[in-house]
């Protein structure tokens, strides 16, 4: 866990490791900390979203290399591995192989992971999204992509301030 002050006070290198699990993008993170120091925790959220909804496609893939396929069983002891299991503790067996076949279509379709917000979803209600965007076209998608990966990045980011 960070306070506000520690956040807005400790050297950039040993908070970027965190910022990158939150979003995998270094220049997001790099903006997140020159624009230190916030007046609260909610004004570092605010400016979180707001350079997320700025990242460029490649920004946007980068990211979805950092993240498991949903339904999947992350391993791993990492912080990001973690909130991972944590996120998606509502997936059962049975609704993660179907996540997994959905996932396969996906990403046929697509070419990338499906990414979804899903804390707080139940495994019927991701299933039932990544069926309705698989008829999305390609830039419907990549904008709900990109808007779920911002949901991801400010969730996580307020889990720092949290933990």
């Amino acid at each position: 866990m960070v306070t506000l002050s520690e956040f807005n006070s400790t050297a950039g290198d040993r908070l970027r490791p965190d910022l990158l699990t939150c979003c995998d993008v270094p220049a997001w993170a790099d903006s997140l900390l020159a624009d230190r120091p916030y007046a609260d925790i909610d004004g570092v959220l605010a400016r979180a979203d707001e350079l997320a909804g700025a990242l460029t496609g490649a920004d946007v893939d980068r990211a979805l290399a950092a993240h498991p396929r949903i339904g999947e069983r992350v391993s791993g002891t990492g912080t990001g591995s973690a909130w991972s299991r944590q996120e998606q503790a509502g997936v059962g067996q049975d609704a993660a192989d179907r996540l997994l076949d959905g996932n396969r279509a996906y990403e046929q379709r697509f070419g990338r992971v499906f990414l979804i917000c899903a804390t707080g979803l139940s495994a019927e209600q991701i299933l039932a999204n990544l069926h309705e965007r698989l008829t999305n076209d390609d830039a419907a998608e990549a904008a709900v992509v990109a808007r779920e990966l911002r949901k991801i990045a400010v969730l996580r980011l307020r889990k720092v301030f949290e933990q």
